[in-house]
């Protein structure tokens, strides 16, 4: 009973005192959940693990779960913030997780759809339909204004600003940033809004802008499974999630000359270092394009 306390006492710091997004929270208490899981089945306590239990679990989520460096990273530092939070706020215990160096995460560079791939994506969703136009409209959001898949499916009514071509966005850790619209996502909004909204709506009312056919906040897993369904449709042959429109937003961004910092503020970004990747994607092309078209090359 005191563990399953300590853990919502956490995530109750996580959500009020930390300010992280119901995402992140999910990720940390899922992993602790794990780690809870792993040591009951030696009969330990989460309140009472040692160094050697967190070094056991982390090793058996490799070797057992096959789990990457990058969620063992993650495990270890939700485990390390649970035991820091119960030294200051439960119990003056030592944290059985600090001297354990964390996983040596392989950088990765996010994939992303070229113009010409995004042109045949939206070219293959129709504005006649009630459904593909709000899906056209939310993607349109998550490519032409960069939004993660949680700002576009929370986004209210209150917050679009159509007069002045601007979207109020609450991003990570409560941070809020104002992002600009261009004429196609204006365009594809209202048409969503007076065409298609109202007759998914019907006598039902939301503050939110993207519906599902009950009436309510359109969820990210379904996002997710409408954006692979287009994508069937196509030609395209990538991996392609509602966040690879946002690194092709990024991405095209640069290519075209934009600054680093400019792109920070708008993906929302706390840390330059993040949005740092996208370079390496244009650099990236920029040697295909070498390659592919100089004598030399």
């Amino acid at each position: 009973m005191k563990e399953i306390q300590a853990i919502k006492r956490f995530k109750r710091f996580l959500q009020t005192e930390k300010g992280l997004s119901a995402n992140s929270i999910y990720s940390y208490t899922y992993d602790l959940k794990k780690f809870s899981a792993f040591l009951s089945k030696t009969d330990k306590d989460i309140l009472s693990a040692t160094h050697d239990d967190v070094q056991q679990f982390l090793k058996f989520e490799k070797n057992k779960k096959h789990n990457s460096s990058r969620t063992l990273a993650r495990s270890l530092a939700a485990i390390r913030q649970f035991y820091n939070f119960v030294s200051s706020n439960i119990g003056n215990i030592e944290n059985p997780a600090n001297k354990i160096g964390t996983p040596q995460v392989e950088k990765t560079l996010p994939d992303y759809l070229s113009r010409a791939e995004i042109e045949i994506l939206f070219n293959s969703i129709s504005e006649n339909d009630v459904y593909e136009l709000r899906d056209k409209a939310i993607f349109e959001l998550l490519y032409s204004c960069g939004f993660r898949i949680s700002e576009a499916v929370e986004l209210v009514m209150q917050e679009i600003d159509y007069s002045n071509g601007f979207i109020r966005v609450m991003g990570k850790g409560s941070k809020e940033r104002i992002v600009p619209m261009g004429e196609e996502a204006i365009r594809l909004l209202k048409k969503y809004q007076k065409e298609s909204r109202t007759e998914i709506l019907g006598d039902r009312t939301s503050d939110y802008v993207f519906i599902s056919k009950k009436g309510s906040m359109l969820n990210r897993k379904s996002v997710w499974r409408l954006l692979k369904g287009y994508v069937d449709r196509t030609q395209i042959r990538k991996n392609i999630t509602p966040h690879t429109l946002r690194h092709s937003f990024a991405t095209h961004l640069l290519e075209s000359g934009a600054d680093l910092r400019s792109v920070q503020e708008l993906l929302g970004h706390m840390d330059i270092s993040t949005t740092q990747v996208y370079t390496h994607l244009v650099r990236k092309e920029l040697q295909k394009i070498h390659k592919q078209y100089h004598p030399k090359g």
